[in-house]
């Protein structure tokens, strides 16, 4: 058997989460309480009972990871551990500190400002993200083109999440644009996202401009499992690889539809994802099959985890 750790990007947040593990198990209120003392608030009151800043990319961000983390604590202290790893977008840094190459504390303060440098990166209004369903990659990425072509600024594929699930990106005319083009060429929907900016687009390089400096701070550890990138879909080949991936990774499309084929191929037969809800099980339930595929968020999810796990 071969265990992947998979953890959540953003927009997987809700009010609520992780504070049955913090009230639970010593090891992820461990994980909650250090990530408080690091950024100098409450991270859990945001997490537990905090809406309004749980929806604010620079909060949202180090609370993710930090349950995430959690989650993993948890897990592990079960007895189960990772051969590989990945994370979607944001999830890539929980999945660096799963991998021992960062230091959660440096993780989560970095991710702090990752989220600021995001949201300052495009005018509010002026971007846009639209899930593309149901329709075939090259037709997702040639509705793209035609928007451009006829309305001008930027529209391009900025998650490849899944077969049939592609979340396009860039100015909010223009993506808007290419989500009706994209229904015309037979979409089952385009949807537009509630996100604070055109992430993964060339539009975001003023935030990749900014982290860079911060990543080149971090001290960087020894990679104990593979990591698989957003950027390329492939393992990191070297620690020095680490800073200029997450620097071009803000800029990059998620390609999470390949990690998970790469894992695949790699021997992966149990995917777990660790963070605020499901939706990485969903796209590795549309991409590979028969594979044991469960989340961990709280001690139902655990339970039925790793009753799963045993019976494989």
């Amino acid at each position: 058997m071969k265990t992947v750790f998979m953890f959540s990007g953003q927009g997987a947040q809700y009010a609520g989460m992780g504070k049955d593990l913090y009230e639970n198990y010593a090891v992820a209120k461990e994980v909650f309480d250090r990530a408080d003392e690091v950024l100098g608030y409450s991270i859990k009151d945001i997490c537990f009972s905090d809406e309004e800043k749980l929806g604010l990319t620079e909060f949202t961000q180090p609370a993710i990871l930090t349950m995430s983390i959690a989650a993993m604590k948890v897990l592990q202290e079960n007895g189960i551990n990772a051969d590989m790893t990945a994370g979607l977008s944001l999830g890539e840094y929980s999945a660096l500190v799963a991998s021992g190459a960062m230091k959660f504390e440096e993780a989560v303060a970095l991710v702090q400002k990752r989220g600021k440098f995001m949201s300052e990166a495009v005018p509010a209004g002026k971007g846009g993200m639209f899930a593309i369903i149901g329709l075939d990659t090259a037709l997702v990425e040639k509705a793209c083109e035609e928007a451009v072509k006829e309305v001008g600024g930027v529209a391009v594929p900025a998650n490849y999440n899944a077969p049939g699930q592609i979340v396009i990106g860039g100015d909010a005319a223009t993506v808007e644009k290419a989500g009706e083009i994209a229904k015309e060429k037979g979409a089952k929907l385009a949807v537009k996202l509630k996100v604070s900016g055109p992430f993964h687009t060339s539009l975001l390089q003023p935030a990749a401009d900014k982290l860079l400096p911060e990543l080149e701070k971090l001290n960087i550890g020894k990679m104990e499992i593979p990591v698989y990138t957003n950027v390329t879909a492939e393992v990191l080949k070297s620690e020095s690889d680490i800073v200029p991936t997450l620097a071009k990774q803000v800029v990059s499309p998620v390609r999470w539809e390949h990690i998970i084929r790469n894992m695949y191929d790699a021997g992966a037969d149990t995917f777990i994802e660790l963070g605020p809800g499901k939706t990485l099980c969903g796209f590795v339930k549309r991409t590979v099959k028969g594979i044991v595929n469960v989340n961990v968020e709280d001690t139902a999810s655990l339970e039925k985890a790793l009753l799963k796990i045993k019976k494989a």
